[in-house]
């Protein structure tokens, strides 16, 4: 019987090919097993798509690289509702559900969090982009999925390409919700903030930055990070973000960026399997292993 489970997608197990992105990973995911080894715990690695794996075997799973979920929605939806009745999950299945969508963001709203402002565009609205931009009177604006990673399917609009993306619009909205947010000048002035949270506490922060000509952070489009001391109004809003969850999540990211009007807003709240940058601060690894070794 195994302890936890550290949960990965099929690329991250035993890698073929070796580069930057992959090293990080294996490398942040053995500084998380090392730690939970050194708990006294018995730790194996699998992917959530393994077929042979007995998930009854375990008595946690905890989430950490499965970042090919987006890409496999429905099958991840299935597989995750299944497994949630053959074992226990970290974070829980009830706050992975809710963390899956995007509305979670109304949510948080609802709780006095202060969120960048979305709007919602649901299935089969006959809208065009043009009409929704004139009806909000935003000019510069962000589209991007309701359930997503990574940025796919993320858009910057403006009155000038706006027209350009009615078709790619027109096919994505026919089958899933849409989220529009007023472009925030601070991701290219000053970038996005993650704060990392473990066991309720602030543990370490980065600052990711877009590349010259891009406004993507991620590094999968060949964004920078940095460290990063958050004031203490950024984590208080961290803080706050996490506190506004159902139930506290064991472990989260929370993306901050200053709004329109220069107050730190959350971007996004990241409690599935969220990038946490151990390999910036490798003792918060062995605090996320001690926060797991206290469920025991």
């Amino acid at each position: 019987m195994l302890d936890v489970v550290i949960l990965t997608d099929e690329r991250f197990v035993a890698p073929k090919e070796s580069n930057a992105y992959t090293t990080n990973v294996m490398f942040e995911d053995q500084l998380v097993m090392t730690g939970l080894i050194k708990k006294g715990l018995a730790v194996k690695k699998v992917a959530w798509t393994d077929p042979n794996f007995d998930w009854k075997s375990t008595k946690y799973v905890l989430f950490r690289t499965t970042w090919d979920y987006a890409e496999k929605f429905n099958e991840f939806a299935d597989w995750l509702m299944d497994v949630a009745f053959k074992t226990k999950l970290i974070n829980s299945y009830d706050l992975v559900s809710w963390n899956l969508d995007k509305h979670y963001m109304q949510d948080l709203k609802m709780s006095g969090v202060h969120t960048v402002e979305t709007r919602f565009i649901e299935p089969k609205d006959t809208r065009t982009l043009k009409q929704i931009h004139e009806q909000l009177g935003w000019e510069q604006t962000v589209l991007k999925p309701a359930i997503s990673a990574s940025a796919k399917n993320t858009f910057k609009l403006s009155p000038e390409n706006v027209g350009g993306h009615e078709e790619v619009f027109s096919k994505l909205i026919s089958d899933e919700a849409m989220m529009l947010q007023p472009f925030l000048n601070s991701i290219l002035e000053r970038g996005e903030l993650s704060l990392m949270l473990i066991g309720g506490q602030f543990t370490h922060a980065v600052i990711k930055k877009a590349k010259l000509g891009d406004f993507r952070v991620q590094d999968d489009f060949g964004g920078s990070v940095e460290d990063y001391n958050p004031t203490p109004e950024e984590i208080e809003l961290a803080v706050k973000t996490m506190e506004a969850c159902e139930t506290v999540p064991l472990y989260a990211r929370v993306d901050i960026a200053n709004d329109n009007t220069g107050v730190p807003a959350v971007m996004e709240l990241e409690i599935i399997e969220p990038e946490m940058w151990f390999r910036q601060n490798s003792d918060a690894a062995d605090l996320l292993a001690e926060e797991v070794a206290k469920l025991f």
